[in-house]
């Protein structure tokens, strides 16, 4: 037998490994753009739902045939059953391929007319007039890209709860411990752990409503604005039923009552996604940061936080433990602000009636949700969650502080308070030794005055 087969397209004939299900239009992409990462499996499984679904309303529009009808969607279910390793053997297209997606687009088509032809061989099937009827790579791809974002920040605003969910925890359970605050990388007045972790949470909440509020930009489907906008070659309701198709398959609201004109040149919906990405990536930054500062040491740091030891920590230093779930968040939180300069420069290109940078585009957009919602649930369940306080070093911390001295201020004035403050880290003694020594304040007063919890205003 041999190892591969011929098969013409419209430039001539191709030669395609015996046992592939691609046809000729897979074939001369494959070896003329082998570079770079294949293109997501999640948009490969978009593309085959829209296929099938398309098949279903060309049915019942009467465009195709019933018996080609159900013999697409039958082929795209088996295509469907496949794992993600399996389903890749038969699309083997990279990202770095033409800007519009189109070969990917075919690729789909030509593996689902092959796998019909498979299932019964007496029903002839073709890519282009069956399985892409009423359809163009220029409003399918784009349909698929914005399914397949609208599914990832899903999931990424799962992620995002569950960690405000594990924040809140641990907010409430080291609510009265006081600890010393820091403002410019110097001490502060104090406050409590958990007033510094509600900031934390804050912080993540604020980002998943702004992700939230803007759910609704990825649910308009481009799908029935065909070649360049204006709907050729599509029947009437084709969109409107493929977008309540993909509704019930993914469920989210998408809608096809949008400009197509828009929907093929502009990804602007998927830009400032994105960018509400990058600022979650940005705040999952400096909480990460914030959170391996405080459990540096343990005896040459900061120390007010134990973390979890997950793995050995180093090949040379026995017992050493790392906080390695906030180094992963932080590097994925780079890449995250790396892939939004590729997402803001891909959304502004293209030629008048069509983006051309939609691979790389929903690529990087989605590597940065799947990238921040996995370290997200890494870094909850793997160090927030086992976190807990070394409530003896925050003590020793505060009273050890200079700034407490703020509480001084309204009794006896900003100005003696700072020279006490000034006099007691000259000397390296007490705040309180310097104070009673000022003659300003009675040690009795300054037992009163200076209450590291009262002045975390915890109870106001």
């Amino acid at each position: 037998m041999a190892d591969y087969r011929i098969e013409a397209d419209t430039l001539g004939d191709v030669k395609i490994p015996s046992t592939a299900l691609w046809g000729p239009q897979t074939e001369r992409s494959r070896n003329n753009f082998p570079t770079g990462q294949f293109m997501p499996i999640a948009m490969i499984r978009a593309l085959l739902q829209i296929k099938k679904a398309a098949a279903e309303s060309n049915q019942d529009l009467g465009e195709i045939t019933p018996e080609k009808g159900a013999l697409i969607q039958q082929a795209i279910d088996e295509l469907l059953a496949l794992s993600d390793e399996d389903l890749r053997k038969d699309f083997p297209l990279r990202v770095y391929q033409t800007g519009s997606g189109t070969q990917t687009n075919m690729n789909t088509n030509e593996v689902v007319a092959n796998k019909a032809m498979q299932i019964n061989p007496d029903i002839e099937v073709l890519p282009n007039d069956d399985v892409n009827h009423g359809q163009s790579s220029n409003d399918i791809f784009p349909t698929a890209m914005n399914i397949t974002a609208s599914v990832a920040v899903q999931e990424l605003e799962k992620a995002a709860q569950h960690l405000i969910d594990e924040l809140t925890a641990k907010q409430k359970e080291y609510w009265r411990v006081v600890k010393i605050g820091r403002t410019h990388l110097q001490d502060a007045t104090p406050l409590t752990f958990g007033q510094e972790v509600s900031g934390w949470a804050s912080a993540i909440q604020h980002d998943l409503d702004y992700l939230k509020s803007l759910d609704p930009t990825l649910l308009e489907l481009a799908m029935g604005g065909t070649a360049v906008g204006t709907g050729l070659n599509a029947a009437p309701g084709f969109a409107e039923e493929i977008a309540k198709k993909m509704t019930k398959v993914y469920g989210p609201q998408f809608t096809a009552d949008s400009n197509k004109f828009y929907g093929l040149a502009h990804h602007s919906g998927l830009d400032v996604v994105h960018g509400a990405m990058k600022t979650l990536a940005a705040d999952l930054m400096k909480i990460a940061n914030d959170v391996r500062f405080l459990a540096s040491g343990p005896r040459a740091a900061y120390d007010e936080l134990n973390i979890p030891a997950n793995e050995p920590g180093s090949s040379i230093m026995p017992g050493k433990v790392n906080p390695t779930q906030a180094e992963a968040i932080t590097m994925a939180a780079a890449r995250v602000m790396g892939n939004d300069v590729t997402v803001t420069v891909a959304s502004s290109q293209g030629n008048f009636e069509m983006n051309v940078y939609k691979p790389v585009l929903i690529d990087a957009f989605l590597e940065s949700a799947e990238l921040l919602r996995g370290t997200m649930m890494g870094f909850a369940d793997k160090m927030i969650h086992g976190m807990t306080v070394n409530a003896k070093r925050m003590e020793e911390l505060v009273d050890n502080s200079l700034m407490t001295v703020t509480a001084l201020s309204p009794h006896i004035g900003y100005h003696d308070s700072a020279k006490i403050a000034q006099a007691a880290d000259k000397a390296g003694t007490t705040l309180k030794e310097a104070a009673v020594k000022s003659g300003k304040v009675s040690a009795e007063d300054f037992d009163k005055w200076v209450d590291p919890l009262k002045m975390t205003n915890i109870d106001r």
